[in-house]
C-alpha cells in the first residue's frame, strides 16, 4: 500500500473517513485503516491534521543509472522483416535522437534483410543467427532478450502489437520486473526529465492516456502496426551487426510445421494504399456496393467502422478501429462514418482523408484533410462519376 497511516500518530477524529471519496477508510478501535478499496487519490493525505497519513509516493526514487540507448525488437517471418520493424525504425531513430543515444534492433533467426535494419535508421544490429529462432518460441525468445537486456541495459524497448510481440514481449517484462504499455499510438520524450511518455487509448477508447515509467528501466512499450511512420531510407548508411551467441531451446516446445491459414478471404487493409470505408450512415449492405465500386476505381479496397461490422453489413477483416486494424494509407476516405474516439486511433495516421458526413459537427471533420457535407447515398454516385469520366479521358 503506498499510502500508509501512522497509528501512533492517529487520534480516530475520522475526518479522513469523511474526506475518502470511496469509503475506503475505517475506524477500528479508535485508529483509521486503510481497506483494499483504496484507489490513491490521496485526498486522506492533505485532510489530516496531525500528519499521520503518509503518501509512498512522495518519496523520491532513483532512477536506475547505466541504461542507454533506444532498442527495437525487429521481428521476422520466414527470413522477411516484418514491415511494423521499419516503422519502428523511424520513431525510433527520433526518441534516440532526442535522447542523444544510439539506436539498435534486435532480430532473432535467419534473414536477408539484416542491412536493411542499419539503412532505415539503426547504429547496431543485435543478430541471433540460428534456426531454432526461425519461428516464435516464446521461452527462448524472452529469456534470449532479457539476457541481451541485462548485458547491454538498453533505457528503452520498442516492440510490435503484433501477434508475435503481444506474445512473448509481456513475458520478457514480468522477467525484468518492469512495466509494460501495450497498443501504444504515440511515443514521445519528456524534456525536463528524459522519461518516455508512452501514450495509448483508455477506457474503451475515450481517453488518450499518456503513460510514464519514471523508476524503472527499460521502459517498454507495444505499438500497432501502421501507427507510426517509416524513417529516412539511406542505402548508403553503415552501421555494426553484432552477432549474439544462441540460446539452447527448452525443449517443451517444438514447432513441426507452419500451415497457412486460407479458409477465410483475406482482406490486405494495413498494406493498403487507398481505402474507402462505411459506417453506420451508408444506411446498410447495399451501401457497401458504392464503397467497393469506388475503391475499385482506385486500386484500393474497402473498410468498416465498429457500427457497420456489428450490424452484419461487412465482415469483421474489414473493420478499422481500436478493436479492428490499424491503417495508414495514402488516401482513406470515410463515408458515412461520424468520427468515435475507437475508429479514429486506427486510420489517423493516413496521408490524407476524405470525409463524406451530413452532420456538419461530426467529429471526424477534425482530423479530415477534406470533408464534404451532405448524404453519402447523394454524394459516392457523384464521385463515382466524375471519376468515370476522367478515367475515361
Amino acid at each position: 500500500m503506498l499510502i500508509k497511516i501512522n497509528i501512533e500518530k492517529c487520534t480516530g477524529c475520522a475526518t479522513c473517513v469523511n474526506v475518502c471519496p470511496f469509503g475506503a477508510i475505517i475506524i477500528k478501535e479508535d485508529k483509521a485503516f486503510i481497506t483494499e478499496s483504496c484507489t490513491l487519490c490521496g485526498a486522506c493525505v492533505e485532510s489530516c491534521s496531525e500528519g499521520a497519513i503518509i503518501d509512498a509516493r512522495d518519496k523520491e526514487v532513483e532512477k536506475p543509472k547505466d541504461f542507454k540507448g533506444v532498442w527495437i525488437f525487429a521481428e521476422q517471418s520466414q527470413g522477411k522483416i516484418a514491415s511494423v520493424a521499419y516503422e519502428l525504425l523511424g520513431i525510433g531513430r527520433k526518441l534516440a535522437d532526442e535522447l542523444k543515444s544510439e539506436l539498435c534492433a534486435v532480430l532473432f533467426g535467419n534473414s536477408d534483410e539484416v542491412q536493411e535494419l542499419i539503412k532505415w535508421g539503426a547504429d547496431k544490429v543485435y543478430y541471433v543467427n540460428s534456426p531454432d529462432y526461425i519461428c516464435l518460441d516464446d521461452e527462448l525468445y524472452s529469456k534470449t532478450l532479457v539476457k541481451l537486456v541485462n548485458d547491454y541495459k538498453p533505457e528503452i524497448m520498442l516492440a510490435g502489437a503484433t501477434a508475435i510481440g503481444r506474445s512473448f514481449i509481456p513475458r520478457v517484462a514480468a522477467k525484468l520486473r518492469v512495466g509494460l504499455t501495450a497498443d501504444c499510438t504515440g511515443l514521445e520524450i519528456d524534456k525536463e526529465t528524459g522519461n518516455l511518455l508512452q501514450i495509448r487509448p483508455a477506457f474503451g477508447g475515450n481517453i488518450m492516456a499518456t503513460i510514464v515509467s519514471p523508476n524503472s528501466r527499460p521502459q517498454i512499450a507495444t505499438v500497432r502496426p501502421r501507427v507510426m511512420k517509416r524513417g529516412e531510407y539511406n542505402p548508403e548508411r553503415k552501421g555494426e551487426i553484432i552477432e549474439v551467441e544462441p540460446l539452447k531451446p527448452s525443449g517443451r516446445i517444438k514447432i513441426l510445421e507452419r500451415v497457412e491459414d486460407t479458409s477465410f478471404c483475406k482482406v490486405n487493409l494495413q498494406d493498403a494504399k487507398v481505402i474507402v470505408s462505411g459506417g453506420r450512415g451508408i444506411g446498410g449492405p447495399e451501401g457497401f456496393k458504392a464503397l467497393w465500386e469506388l475503391a475499385n476505381l482506385l486500386g484500393g479496397t474497402v473498410g468498416a467502422s465498429r457500427a457497420a461490422v456489428d450490424e452484419g453489413w461487412i465482415p469483421y477483416a474489414h473493420q478499422v478501429g481500436q478493436t479492428g486494424k490499424t491503417v495508414c494509407p495514402k488516401l482513406y476516405i470515410a463515408c458515412g462514418i461520424s468520427g468515435a474516439v475507437q475508429h479514429l486511433v486506427g486510420m489517423q495516421s493516413s496521408d490524407i482523408i476524405v470525409a463524406i458526413n451530413k452532420d456538419p459537427n461530426a467529429p471526424i471533420f477534425n482530423i479530415a484533410t477534406y470533408g464534404i457535407v451532405g448524404d453519402v447515398k447523394i454524394i459516392l454516385p457523384l464521385l463515382i462519376k466524375k471519376i468515370q469520366e476522367g478515367v475515361s479521358l
